[in-house]
């Protein structure tokens, strides 16, 4: 019996949660007439935190990243409480995916490469027919130099990334912390976060499994179609 497939993520929910509600907030309601600069970051914060936590219970699958996406609201939210300066700020918005680049060139050195758990994922990729092709056609060692390349390119978007948050965040954070106005630009740059940050590595992190896949078509001489899992047929309606 196969197990389980992990319930998928609720796209349009994790979007509200920590971009659109959060955003709505800072900018809108962390006046000192209504909810003002504490309270106001105390609730955007909530949703992201509030979000990460139900996605962790519903899918029930811990990751790297649902863990450094809580720790970087608990971070914001302690960073806002001790005042800091605008620097810390953009420290800690370039340590999460520099953390997550790292990751990926000491996970080399272990059994399981991280790009493996990312990008080599068994629902999608027929890997029992891949690791079968390449072993009948002795590929693996080629195998493993493409899965490295695609090591270093996904931690270079990460380092891609660190540097976009840092640059992002000395660019809009200039008000002292604990004020509307400071809220305000948090709001701002967590709503620029996906047209600056997000799709630009998204699209690097694209381009390094579109290169695996091709890689492998080339080293197992399997078709595109032959590498992934056919889709499972819907069952038929009763007439």
């Amino acid at each position: 019996m196969t197990a389980p497939q992990p319930k998928r993520e609720n796209l349009l929910l994790n979007l509200a949660c920590n971009i659109a509600i959060p955003t709505i907030v800072l900018m809108k309601l962390s006046d000192e007439n209504r909810l003002g600069p504490q309270w106001g970051m105390a609730v955007a914060l909530l949703f992201p935190l509030a979000y990460g936590v139900y996605d962790l219970i519903q899918r029930k699958k811990t990751n790297l990243f649902s863990i450094l996406g809580i720790a970087s609201v608990l971070l914001t939210g302690g960073l806002n409480q001790v005042k800091a300066d605008g620097m810390w700020f953009a420290i800690k918005e370039a340590s999460i995916p520099t953390l997550l680049g790292v990751a990926v060139l000491l996970s080399m050195r272990t059994k399981r490469p991280f790009v493996r758990e990312l990008l080599w994922n068994d629902q999608v990729i027929d890997t029992a027919k891949v690791d079968a092709a390449l072993a009948e056609r002795g590929k693996q060692p080629d195998f493993d130099r493409l899965l490295a390349r695609a090591s270093y390119g996904l931690a270079f978007s990460f380092l891609v990334s660190a540097v976009l948050n840092f640059g992002l965040a000395r660019y809009l954070l200039k008000s002292p912390a604990g004020t509307p106005e400071f809220n305000a630009e948090l709001g701002r740059m967590n709503l620029l976060n996906w047209p600056v940050i997000v799709i630009p590595s998204m699209a690097m992190t694209l381009y390094v499994l579109f290169s695996l896949i091709k890689g492998l078509t080339n080293l197992t001489g399997l078709q595109m179609e032959d590498i992934f899992h056919a889709p499972p047929e819907k069952p038929k309606a009763a007439k």
